[in-house]
């Protein structure tokens, strides 16, 4: 959770980084962890802040993403385990609600989240290059609905309302999301594996 004026930075950075994680993960891999490691810390530490309490909300994000940054970091080896479980949890996700009910069963996403995370220790570089493709498509994805919805500035006008992040959920009903995602992560893995993921 984010003050609404925080919102259009937050989407911009949103962008950027997964610009650069999506056509460069594999080569700054322990840079897209922090920074992963940070928007998640951020996510989570925020979330444990008043909505009222708009300076404790922002000192709580840059305080968790500071530490999630660092404790992703120096977990490299369980940094590529957990992008495998992410992108499982991810793929779930994303399958189900094609299908089914908004929310896919835990047994599934745990059991994709497994077989992810033994998927990257066998297969490190391609699974890195897949995982970091993919997730920073979606998280350029996430960034770029979020600036392009023309909400942020009718709510960053309105004090005491706070920005919610739904990373798994960023435009409900909207059919081209997926599409989209698939296809900017195919360009994603084809940048990195020939040409920014080269040895």
């Amino acid at each position: 959770m984010l003050p609404h004026s925080y919102e259009v930075p937050a989407a911009i950075v949103f962008v950027l980084g997964g610009a650069l994680t999506c056509f460069a993960g594999y080569r700054l891999f322990r840079f897209v962890l922090a920074i992963y490691g940070f928007i998640l810390g951020a996510m989570l530490a925020s979330s444990t802040v008043g909505a009222s309490n708009t300076w404790g909300m922002v000192a709580a994000a840059l305080i968790g993403g500071l530490v999630g940054a660092i404790v992703v970091t120096f977990g490299y080896f369980v940094g590529i385990a957990l992008a495998g479980a992410g992108l499982g949890a991810l793929v779930a996700h994303m399958a189900w609600t094609q299908f089914a009910s908004p929310e896919p069963p835990a047994a599934i996403v745990i059991i994709l989240s497994i077989l992810g995370a033994i998927g990257a220790m066998l297969m490190q570089r391609y699974v890195v290059v897949i995982a970091t493709a993919f997730g920073g498509a979606w998280t350029m994805l996430v960034g770029a609905i979020t600036l392009l919805s023309g909400r942020g500035a009718v709510r960053a006008a309105s004090s005491g309302d706070v920005w919610i992040l739904y990373p798994l959920t960023p435009a409900p009903n909207q059919q081209w999301v997926p599409i989209a995602w698939v296809l900017l992560g195919a360009i994603g893995t084809a940048v990195q594996l020939g040409i920014t993921a080269r040895k």
